[in-house]
């Protein structure tokens, strides 16, 4: 038998973990999303996941017949990239550590394969499908869009992208200064 929440912690939580829509006349809006420099936040955060996800398609295609042990990881960061990419521009703002904690791995992992792609460019390796150079150089690209990457989505996380005012709407012809009906008993 679960019990009820007090009359305290129904009136401080949020409206919507009431389970319910808000009441009539009562307008909900997002004012930290009409800021300027959090759209450009937003759309930077967007742009950067999906210019990692075909960075990381370019390298995973290009060297498909010569990459070994990564397979997985790579063609996990093409799909969650994307996705997170979305989840970023339906503005939510949860998926910016996550997005952040896997840039610090996909930039890690960039700067240790990046080497053994140069060293692919001498005789008797095998030759992937791109230069192996160019997959290189390519890869060392993808540290320091992590870089960016981390810097942004922290910058997004600190902006309260999901900060929202409750305020009641006014019927014309209304005093917006009288004083409030008293709640029922």
């Amino acid at each position: 038998m679960e019990a009820e929440p007090s009359l305290y912690l129904q009136e401080s939580m949020p409206s919507a973990m009431h389970d319910e829509e808000p009441s009539a006349g009562v307008v909900i809006t997002h004012p930290n999303r009409d800021k300027p420099a959090v759209q450009a936040t937003r759309a930077t955060v967007i742009l950067l996941f999906l210019v990692s996800a075909v960075m990381v398609l370019i390298v995973t295609i290009g060297g498909w017949k010569v990459l070994e042990g990564a397979k997985p990881v790579q063609i996990a960061y093409i799909i969650i990239y994307p996705t997170l990419a979305f989840f970023a521009a339906r503005w939510n703002r949860g998926v910016l550590p996550v997005g952040a904690g896997l840039a610090v791995l996909l930039g890690i992992f960039a700067l240790v394969a990046a080497p053994s792609w140069f060293s692919r460019d001498k005789f008797g390796f095998e030759e992937p499908a791109l230069n192996a150079g160019l997959l290189g150089v390519i890869t060392l690209l993808v540290a320091p869009l992590q870089v960016l990457l981390v810097a942004f989505a922290m910058r997004g996380f600190n902006q309260g992208w999901n900060v929202e005012l409750e305020r009641r709407e006014v019927p014309p012809g209304a005093d917006p200064y009288a004083p409030a009906s008293p709640y029922p008993a």
